[in-house]
């Protein structure tokens, strides 16, 4: 008893206080359709802050800050030669979704090959609220049922946390989304937990981060239309980088450097392997 009265103190103070909040969800998701029993499942964070949210991966994003801080230690030293030997990246789940306050305009940013990209989401959620109701964990939630990105979904919120947000990029019901799963039982989100973020916390745009090259901005038709570009030729960014003389030099165990045109070869070939893997993607209208 405790453990739920601190539990709802502690989330309850976002609403109060205006302080910021981070949600766990655990997603658990089957990307090869011919694989059902492959399921995989990733921690994913919601930061909720005043001015609007940020769904992201807990892995992939820690991942990224050690490379950052790796990258940044090799150039304070004054090497010319950043090593990448050592550095991988966690998650499998790349993207990251803003949603900014009040009006729930939802970003959605993601790496294509060699392009960056912001996505403006314009579309909503029409949601169907029915009287099921069921507890899950710590909270009393109800049912709600709608269509999106090609999957029927069925949420579970509570309107102890009166806020319209939720997973991935699922808001607009009169409460938070405790638990979220498509039809096929294929993806899923379920709340696993919350705590207080640091007073002053504000998470800063993927839009303001620094970076080489400009974002691409696209609505969601012309995006579309990109991703099925990709998975026709992944490795056209590449090629074009090697013909405007940018060269990755790569070297095998023994520190003998690799043929790049072999690399490039090998890394198409594992790249579209894995591509026809994803077939049961969560918006599985991209490949209509």
């Amino acid at each position: 008893m405790k453990k739920s009265i601190f539990l709802f103190c502690l989330l309850s103070g976002l609403f109060f206080y205006g302080q910021s909040q981070r949600f766990t969800y655990e997603y658990k998701f089957v990307i090869d359709s011919t694989a059902k029993d492959k399921q995989e499942t990733e921690m994913m964070f919601l930061d909720i802050s005043p001015k609007g949210s940020k769904f992201y991966s807990k892995d992939y994003f820690e991942s990224d800050s050690i490379m950052n801080a790796n990258f940044e230690k090799q150039i304070k030293s004054g090497t010319t030669d950043l090593q990448l030997t050592g550095m991988k990246f966690k998650g499998k789940v790349r993207y990251s979704i803003e949603k900014s306050y009040p009006d729930y305009s939802v970003n959605y940013y993601i790496i294509l090959a060699t392009d960056e990209y912001q996505v403006q989401d314009g579309r909503t959620q029409n949601w169907k609220i029915l009287p099921n109701k069921a507890k899950i964990g710590e909270f009393s939630t109800q049912k709600a049922t709608c269509e999106f990105a090609g999957r029927k979904w069925t949420a579970w919120f509570t309107t102890d946390l009166p806020i319209q947000d939720g997973p991935y990029k699922f808001h607009g019901l009169p409460g938070l989304i405790v638990k979220l799963e498509d039809a096929s039982n294929s993806h899923s989100f379920e709340l696993k937990g919350a705590k207080k973020l640091p007073a002053g916390y504000e998470w800063q745009s993927v839009k303001d981060k620094e970076r080489y090259d400009p974002l691409i901005i696209v609505n969601e038709n012309k995006y579309k239309k990109a991703f099925k570009d990709f998975l026709n030729d992944p490795m056209k960014g590449h090629r074009k980088m090697m013909g405007d003389g940018v060269i990755t030099e790569v070297r095998d165990s023994t520190g003998k450097i690799i043929d790049p045109e072999k690399v490039r070869r090998d890394q198409e070939k594992r790249i579209k392997d894995n591509l026809k893997r994803q077939n049961n993607i969560l918006e599985i209208d991209l490949l209509k």
